[in-house]
């Protein structure tokens, strides 16, 4: 079927300048100067609500004391793809580590009801032509992705040495050794010749710092630990019946509260739906896989749809090429080639492309806020309900109930972005714009510690290296790396996803090339009996100045934007989760990292035979 444009008002029913407007100004309204501390840790009394495993139960063992070729921390995609790689390559002395009870990552813990990926899942699960796994649907279940987990491993025997319920604590090199020192909460230490940061973006969960959150006296939990015994139901089939004489709240719309809320608003007596910037929501539009359009697939054809997607939805200049996906993702672009080939693919310039692209930006956005219109009832809620800011300020989301949900009776949406959050929790319930509620329940769809400070988002005590410099430290006051995967001063370290490097449309795209690097250095690294290898600081040096030199500026649009993870909801240093951006993008990225593979030589590494 032929992907269609989707119908948006045209260009000059469109008043981009007063929207601009609008847009700074409910903006302005939801800016904390806090940014990222508006949310606290979990520690103390409400470290259960967080780190306590609901899914499985403590499994006590002895104390490791080993050496070890590659600790791998992490057992999500990224920690996946690394130990599939690394295997590969001929390297099977390794161990993921990580404090799930199993593999799956960010599929492990969240298993809320109404959980889907929100990308097209014929591009988000890897290897699916090396295993012959084809998803049920265009956007997966949370459960059918967390069982393809299990396939992978146990197709390529991968989770043998896997430790899992075990927190890694401290990472601290010896040089006497050539090894790290990584210390858990179980009283190892594992003396690892190589460490793999796969610890991804979403692993630790944000805790609002409410005043009085301390006082409430009902149920709290976190959507990434939800609570089916308390809920009733499971993930599978999450008939919330235990709701039934429940009144719940929930803080958050973003992408996880959208596909959750439908299936509280179904089921509980009184839910209260606590908004400060509303997302939005599309129609899902998530059919079956079609058996017959399986069967015309080709080799290859998984990493195809992966470049088209990426052109699509990244790129943002419209070509020709049929628009595979076909989602809200890529709708900018293809309306733009919509009416390009109307015009018959007109030259424009760098500035003009730009221009147009804005444009259908303000054009999209004006059909989703009517899309609110159409499909909730009561004005004033629906008003609340749009969003009035740019395309990808906030991260996109599509669901066919989410909407609907607000003409429930039992349904209240609470708009607190006069206020920047909730005011305050009392022993009964919550405040908000000066009413209090009294409930049974809140729950905090609050996200993760994306855009926080590292030592925050990877929940890791210490990490030092030669000297005992602290990582943190060492990054302190910006990244500092050869292609974004190693640091100099911390020998046999890799890092994966979001610093100096460039960005995919698909994350685990992203994870998966830089995993097969770090599985090419290690296995050179191993033939020529190289114990220890980091960037030389003049290596370091061109690779950042490079970055600087080459890096797409972005700031006045994040710095415009609503608060979000994308720029760490901060309107005076707006910080993106991505670190430094490769400005010349993915494939030119791709082929640095191919360049460098072929020249055969580990150009711009310093190198220790022991």
């Amino acid at each position: 079927m032929t992907c269609q444009p989707t119908i948006v008002p045209p260009p000059e029913a469109v008043d981009i300048a007063a929207l601009r407007e609008r847009y700074l100004h409910e903006r302005d309204k939801r800016v904390m100067r806090e940014a990222t501390n508006q949310y606290v840790r979990a520690t103390g009394e409400f470290e259960d609500v967080y780190a306590q495993d609901p899914h499985t139960a403590f499994q006590p063992r002895e104390s490791i004391s080993e050496d070890l070729d590659v600790a791998i921390l992490g057992a999500g995609w990224t920690g996946l793809l690394a130990a599939y790689h690394l295997k590969n390559a001929g390297i099977t002395n390794f161990r993921n580590i990580d404090h799930s009870g199993d593999w799956g990552g960010v599929w492990y813990w969240n298993r809320y009801p109404g959980l889907q990926c929100d990308n097209d899942a014929y591009c988000y699960l890897p290897l699916l032509e090396e295993t012959g796994f084809m998803p049920t649907k265009k956007f997966s279940a949370g459960y059918e992705i967390y069982d393809y987990f299990k396939l992978i491993v146990k197709k390529f025997n991968l989770g043998g040495a896997a430790l899992f319920q075990t927190l890694v604590t401290g990472l601290r090199w010896d040089d006497s050794i050539q090894r790290w020192h990584v210390t858990t909460d179980r009283g190892d230490d594992i003396r690892a010749r190589h460490v793999i940061m796969a610890n991804g973006l979403l692993n630790i969960p944000k805790l609002p710092g409410i005043p009085g959150i301390a006082e409430f006296k009902g149920k709290m939990f976190h959507t990434s630990r939800w609570d089916y015994e308390y809920t009733g139901g499971n993930n599978r089939d999450p008939q919330l019946d235990k709701l039934a004489d429940k009144r719940v709240a929930i803080i958050g719309t973003g992408a996880t509260s959208v596909q959750a809320v439908p299936y509280l608003g179904k089921y509980t007596k009184q839910l209260y739906v606590l908004q400060r910037t509303p997302s939005t929501v599309d129609k899902r539009n998530n059919p079956s896989t079609d058996p017959e359009w399986v069967q015309t697939l080709q080799p290859g054809w998984q990493q195809e749809r992966k470049k088209n997607f990426h052109r699509q939805a990244m790129e943002g200049i419209p070509t020709p090429e049929p628009d595979l996906i076909c989602d809200i993702w890529t709708e900018i672009t293809r309306n733009l080639a919509e009416e390009f080939t109307a015009e018959g693919w007109p030259a424009l310039t760098a500035e003009q492309a730009v221009a147009r692209r804005e444009q259908m930006d303000y054009r999209v956005m004006e059909r989703l806020r009517a899309r609110v219109d159409g499909l909730v009832q009561d004005k004033d809620t629906a008003n609340a309900l749009k969003p009035w800011y740019r395309y990808l300020c906030k991260r996109p989301a599509s669901n066919d109930d989410f909407y609907p949900t607000f003409n429930r009776p039992n349904v209240k949406l609470i708009d607190v972005s006069a206020t920047r959050g909730v005011e305050c929790m009392t022993e009964k319930g919550f405040i908000a714009n000066g009413v209090e509620y009294e409930i049974d329940c809140m729950i905090f769809a609050s996200g993760f510690e994306v855009s926080s400070d590292l030592d925050r988002r990877w929940g890791i005590d210490v990490i030092e290296g030669r000297n005992g410099k602290s990582l943190y430290d060492h990054w302190r006051d910006g990244y500092t790396t050869l292609h974004g995967i190693m640091t100099r001063g911390f020998p046999n370290m890799y890092f994966t996803g979001y610093v100096q490097s460039a960005l995919n449309a698909s994350t685990t795209e992203q994870m998966d090339l830089h995993d097969r690097q770090i599985a090419y250095i290690i296995k050179e690294l191993n033939h020529r009996g190289v114990t220890a290898a980091e960037p030389s600081q003049e290596a370091q040096d061109a690779w950042v100045q490079h970055m600087r030199e080459t890096a797409y500026d972005a700031s006045a649009f994040t710095r415009e934007c609503t608060p979000s993870y994308f720029n760490g909801e901060s309107a005076e240093k707006p910080r993106s989760y991505a670190g430094d951006v490769y400005g010349p993008g993915w494939y030119a990225y791709e082929t640095v990292l191919k360049n460098w593979r072929d020249g055969g030589n580990l150009d711009g590494l310093e190198t220790t035979n022991v």
